[in-house]
């Protein structure tokens, strides 16, 4: 089987337990995380071989990352070593609950994936066993030289036909090289088959707004007909684009929220079912679960747009229940939810 590549940044991730806010907290628990990472992981928990591009130092904690990685059987054959010192890039989380909400801060400025340039990564070489490159707008977000290597990759990807998809994730914070997202976004996503947003992403970065709804104001469940019109936008901005996928998210507090996807291709909409995710563990890695469920269910049923579609709603729900960035659920767990199993049984 041929393989799905990923390429961004993965960081430290270091976390304040128990909700603790930062001024409480004596401890923080460390672990790893970054979008293209956490695909990556998702997938390989599915049985689909995967490879991780990225740029690390030559530290311990470089290699206690590519350790956690390998141990989710994340290909990491691709990982560059820096010859400099160098670092890793952090964020620090700080979990919400009911009213407050969660707080990242990051600390990524001049890590070494912001240095990365074009030239670097042999991209033909690795999409020679490749199906499918995955990329995030987290990437180009970095630096220049980020958003160049991310160009680069795509248009390899291009000529020798390989599937690209790209969630484009949005973050207000990391845009601080010199551009911003409406500049450099466009010719990136111009190139891809699959993209995936919420309306915040299809907002901020192309000025795209669904008809008639106000998402702010969204209590509990989305009407997800409503973003028919977000995707026919991005359709008609996108030619090449083959589908458009958008996570609907209604946030009654940080602890309760109701979950969803729909998916547009040739003028259809596809819409899941709405999951009430009452407890929360932690919500952050939810958007990356989803797109590796998304991945993975268009790898597997590629007649059958309802069917992926379920299973990355379904598998990003429950990664709402795991503690930090990867969703480390399995195939059966995830088809179990999807045929309504969610009881949270013991299983004997």
């Amino acid at each position: 089987m041929k393989k799905v590549i990923t390429f961004g940044e993965v960081m430290l991730r270091l976390a304040t337990p128990d909700h603790l806010r930062f001024v409480q907290s004596a401890t923080l628990n460390a672990t790893f995380g970054g979008g293209e990472a956490n695909v990556a992981v998702s997938l390989a928990n599915y049985g689909i071989p995967t490879e991780f591009v990225t740029l690390l130092p030559k530290n311990d904690i470089a290699d206690w990352c590519i350790a956690e990685l390998r141990k989710y059987n994340v290909g990491t054959n691709y990982i560059i070593r820096d010859r400099g010192e160098g670092r890793m890039g952090i964020y620090f989380l700080e979990t919400g609950a009911v009213a407050r909400a969660s707080k990242v801060i990051y600390d990524r400025a001049s890590s070494t994936f912001a240095h990365i340039h074009p030239g670097i990564i042999t991209w033909r070489e690795i999409f020679e066993e490749a199906k499918w490159f995955h990329w995030t707008g987290i990437t180009p977000s970095l630096s220049q030289g980020a958003a160049d290597v991310c160009l680069e990759a795509i248009k390899v990807a291009n000529e020798l036909g390989i599937t690209v998809s790209c969630d484009l994730n949005y973050r207000k914070n990391l845009w601080k090289w010199g551009k911003i997202a409406s500049e450099v976004m466009p010719e990136l996503v111009s190139r891809c088959d699959i993209i995936l947003g919420n309306e915040e992403d299809a907002e901020k970065v192309f000025g795209i707004c669904p008809n008639g709804v106000d998402v702010k104001k969204a209590k509990d469940k989305i009407n997800a007909e409503a973003f028919k019109s977000v995707c026919e936008k991005l359709q008609t901005k996108f030619s090449k684009v083959k589908k458009i996928i958008i996570t609907l998210r209604a946030s009654i507090n940080a602890n309760y929220n109701v979950w969803g996807g729909c998916l547009f291709e040739k003028g259809k909409l596809y819409q899941s079912k709405q999951y009430d995710i009452t407890h929360i563990v932690d919500r952050v890695g939810g958007g990356d679960s989803f797109m590796g469920g998304l991945i993975y269910g268009l790898i597997s049923y590629p007649t059958d747009n309802q069917k992926a579609l379920d299973f990355a709603v379904a598998a990003s729900a429950l990664k709402h229940t795991i503690y930090g960035d990867f969703n480390i659920v399995t195939l059966k767990e995830v088809e179990q939810l999807v045929k309504g199993d969610g009881l949270g049984r013991i299983s004997r």
